[in-house]
């Protein structure tokens, strides 16, 4: 992308049933959304001109068949099929499954081959997305298969930053799936993307424990006391600046969170339950460790307000904002980085020559 080109941002449009659709719409409806970025929709020009129309929104669609042809200011649909589909608000149909396997997988690769710059999906229903050649728990994981990295989810707002060192487990299993390995791992992926892609010279990381009270000193479980609080002393020691295991439950009351640049949840909802309560409508899931960008909004499919008008597309708006954000200051973070191991031009003339250079 030369300087001067907008980022492309690819977007994938979810569960044509539920809220996605229309919170897209809205979003590029706002003139000013094209100051910075060019959208490409992945989906159907006809389908979308029926969703505006049965909304009362308002938006024009330039719909394309070759990424060559997207424009800056206009609303690029890249036509995925010419046929009509039928929009059942509210319901979980197996033909809107379909819909949107076919447009996050076609996002996915476009990704991958360098044709959009970043990746905002619209929410899915993870039931009727699951194919044979597609058992996925959710994006995440189907993009830490198809990407380079060690993926992780990151929710994250400008002040609050949230990842999971498990995330899509049912809970009997997430003690046994924090292991020192994952720990380290994770908390490494979470420290090059705090340096990396939101300009955090020195991270300062928060865990939060397994068990309540971080086990009671083995009374409720020793999974702390046995493996993550022996990791961390290993990292500590190691220079990184990575602190706790605190207890869940009072960590975000007593407003601790705010004095870490992130924090590490031991699961979902561990994590979910408070980033949502303090930040629901302008947070962001960031899939944070692989080496293309993708970003979604907080909420899910939200059926039960489908096809009604109503839902509110501040959080699908962060997520554009944010991947694109995200996009420039890793490019800045490798402008800065790639030339460090250079010899300056000045050492280099004293190698060359063998000699000193001249005092002044």
């Amino acid at each position: 992308m030369n300087k001067d080109q907008k980022v492309r941002v690819g977007i994938s449009i979810g569960d044509l049933n539920g809220i996605g659709a229309e919170v897209v719409i809205k979003t590029f409806s706002e003139v000013m959304m094209f100051d910075f970025c060019t959208p490409i929709i992945f989906a159907s020009a006809k389908t979308l001109s029926y969703i505006k129309k049965s909304l009362s929104l308002q938006a024009e669609f330039h719909g394309i068949d070759a990424f060559a042809k997207a424009l800056d200011n206009k609303i690029n649909v890249y036509n995925l099929w010419k046929e009509p589909v039928e929009i059942k608000w509210g319901e979980a149909t197996e033909t809107a499954g379909d819909y949107a396997l076919k447009s996050f997988v076609e996002a996915t690769k476009a990704l991958k081959n360098g044709d959009i710059d970043v990746l905002v999906t619209a929410p899915i229903n993870k039931a009727n997305i699951q194919k044979e050649d597609f058992a996925f728990p959710g994006h995440t994981d189907y993009l830490a298969q198809e990407l380079e990295g060690d993926a992780m989810m990151l929710m994250i707002t400008d002040t609050l930053k949230v990842g999971l060192l498990t995330d899509h487990v049912p809970v009997k299993d997430v003690a046994s799936e924090i292991t020192p390995e994952v720990i380290v791992k994770k908390v490494n992926t979470l420290y090059n993307a705090l340096k990396q892609d939101f300009g955090v010279d020195r991270p300062k990381i928060a865990l939060l424990g397994i068990n309540p009270h971080v086990g009671d000193n083995g009374v409720i479980g020793d999974d702390d006391d046995k493996v993550l609080i022996p990791t961390l002393e290993k990292m500590r020691a190691n220079g990184q600046l990575v602190y706790g295991p605190y207890a869940a439950d009072s960590f975000f009351g007593s407003g601790n969170y705010k004095n870490f640049d992130a924090i590490l949840a031991a699961y979902h909802d561990q994590g979910l339950i408070p980033f949502k309560t303090l930040s629901f409508g302008k947070g962001v899931n960031y899939t944070a460790g692989l080496d293309k960008i993708r970003t979604s909004p907080d909420h899910g499919t939200a059926y039960e307000i489908a096809g009604k008008g109503v839902a509110d597309e501040g959080s699908f708006r962060e997520a554009v904002f944010s991947a694109v954000k995200i996009y420039n200051k890793r490019k800045e973070y490798q402008e800065i980085t790639k030339d460090v191991l250079k010899v300056s031009p000045r050492r280099a003339g004293r190698e060359r020559s063998g000699r000193p250079p001249a005092k002044r």
